[in-house]
């Protein structure tokens, strides 16, 4: 069962503010300008992929069915889905 979203974004939040805090305490104005700006990119990359978990976890078993949730056929088939939404 894939981690909560909320959980993988509260985790990637602690290892950034851990660093930003580190970085404060040293007195490093670039250092913190460099973390919020990396935690801003991998927060939007994070949340594109966690849209994509959900997306094919959704797509691949629309009727709650096991079976179909572990087809790669239908994973296959979601993921070409999403990208001619473009």
């Amino acid at each position: 069962m894939p981690r909560p979203r909320d959980r993988v974004l509260q985790n990637l939040e602690a290892i950034y503010r851990d660093a930003y805090e580190r970085a404060k305490a040293a007195g490093d104005q670039a250092r913190m300008a460099d973390l919020d700006a990396a935690y801003q990119r991998e927060q939007l990359l994070l949340e594109v992929l966690l849209d994509i978990r959900d997306a094919l976890t959704a797509g691949a078993a629309p009727r709650g069915d096991q079976a179909a949730a572990s087809d790669p056929i239908a994973a296959l088939e979601t993921i070409h889905r999403i990208t001619k939404l473009r």
